[in-house]
């Protein structure tokens, strides 16, 4: 039997071993996106894992092939731009701390 639950034969003359109507291994594909979605959304591959219920290394094995399939790099524009426009952003780290008097 292999890991799929299919019967193997061998053949009785070059004693060679055959499955004659192989089932698939492996994950569908819409599980493989769906993985794929939700560690581009900001899980981490172990979240993602339970949430889908596949092993950790396989979503890294999709996450790695998926990065490979991008392309090197993303394409310049062949025009610069004169005028951009920025916007102000205030950003806290930490606690304001206030002083006591006394």
């Amino acid at each position: 039997m292999t890991q799929a639950g299919s019967q193997r034969y061998m053949c009785k003359v070059c004693r060679r071993r055959y499955t004659p109507d192989p089932k698939p291994i492996g994950y569908e594909e819409s599980v493989r996106r769906q993985a794929i979605r939700l560690y581009l959304d900001g899980n981490n591959q172990r979240r993602v894992a339970r949430q889908v219920g596949v092993s950790q290394g396989s979503v890294s094995n999709w996450a790695r092939d998926f990065a490979d399939s991008l392309p090197e790099a993303v394409p310049q524009p062949e025009q610069t731009v004169e005028v951009a426009e920025i916007d102000e952003l205030f950003t806290f780290v930490g606690h304001k701390k206030t002083l006591s008097t006394s």
